[in-house]
């Protein structure tokens, strides 16, 4: 199998997160609705704080005025459990430097807050830690981006998607780059 010519320079720019909490909140956010919806809740999301997002502060919000900005009853409660697990001293995601942390570690620790599964995981790794070896599988612009990229009849199974991209074993965050713009 030949391998793909990815131009780095042409893929979208990873810059890492500087608020952690911001950057897990706005995934939960953009979770299953189009991106022009999210950019629009999530500018609302932003002008509820004064000054940066802080879990503390969302904590102080009633639920109404978050509630106003278009976050759905159910976000909201993710939204709650997530600012909970940060601010609170008994739990360990308020103690860990996620930046720090090995792929795994990190997965396991955010796939205890409600809301938060595999995809939005993958997302964070990606978006907000720069990781360079995430392929986020369960997302569908990944399987319509194998399908175009590598010629496929239909969108590939799990495994097909992991024996496409085995020779990307470590950069394969270039390669879901890749795949995704190959769709623009």
């Amino acid at each position: 199998m030949k391998k793909l010519r990815i131009n780095k320079n042409k893929l979208r720019k990873l810059e890492p997160t500087k608020n952690v909490f911001l950057s897990l909140a706005s995934s939960i956010i953009y979770q299953q609705i189009s991106t022009s919806a999210g950019n629009a809740i999530y500018k609302k999301f932003l002008k509820l704080f004064k000054g940066k997002p802080s879990a503390e502060k969302l904590l102080k919000l009633s639920t109404q005025r978050i509630r106003n900005a278009g976050i759905s009853p159910q976000k909201l409660s993710y939204l709650i459990d997530l600012a909970k697990k940060f601010s609170s001293n008994s739990s360990k995601l308020s103690k860990v430097n996620l930046k720090k942390m090995k792929n795994e570690e990190v997965k396991q620790l955010l796939l205890e807050v409600k809301g938060i599964g595999p995809w939005t995981v993958d997302m964070f790794l990606i978006f907000a830690l720069n990781r360079p070896d995430i392929l986020p599988i369960g997302d569908l612009g990944i399987r319509k981006g194998f399908k175009k990229v590598f010629n496929l009849k239909s969108l590939p199974t799990e495994k097909t998607m992991h024996r496409l991209a085995q020779p990307y074993t470590g950069t394969r965050t270039y390669l879901s780059l890749h795949l995704w713009k190959s769709l623009e």
